[in-house]
């Protein structure tokens, strides 16, 4: 993909902090991080989401973001680690290009999980047939 900055990071026509590659996927320091480690782990070949990603692939990034994820919490000795994954603008993607995050998580950072909300009775039931 032409204008994809994660395509111009892997092919070498923008500057990253690589901490992977393999001839499958790449992983690299997220430039805005939520917290400092904080990893993106990409396929090599351009997806623009998970939904348009073949399994082969998700699977291959999956194995490498396991092995990431545990060296940053390793070299930034986090108290635990979020994997993040956004799918459309609504849901916070802003590269579309699939990609996972990886971030460090330390006691007391100031992060909170998103807030939850409740159903109505009988409501729950109905999502769950519809999904």
């Amino acid at each position: 993909m032409e204008e994809c900055i994660f395509c111009k990071i892997i092919n070498n026509e923008i500057p990253c902090s690589k901490v992977y590659e393999d001839n499958k996927v790449f992983s690299f320091l997220d430039l805005a991080p939520v917290n400092k480690g904080h990893v993106l782990v990409i396929p090599k070949e351009h997806h623009k989401d998970i939904l348009d990603t073949p399994d082969t692939i998700l699977a291959d990034v999956v194995k490498v973001a396991k092995k990431i994820a545990k060296a940053v919490v390793k070299a930034t000795n986090a108290d635990g680690f979020n994997i993040g994954q956004n799918n459309g603008s609504a849901a916070g993607q802003a590269v579309f290009h699939f990609h996972l995050h990886i971030i460090p998580r330390f006691e007391n950072d100031g992060l909170t999980a998103w807030p939850h909300k409740s159903y109505e009775e009988g409501e729950m039931e109905k999502f769950a047939e519809k999904i």
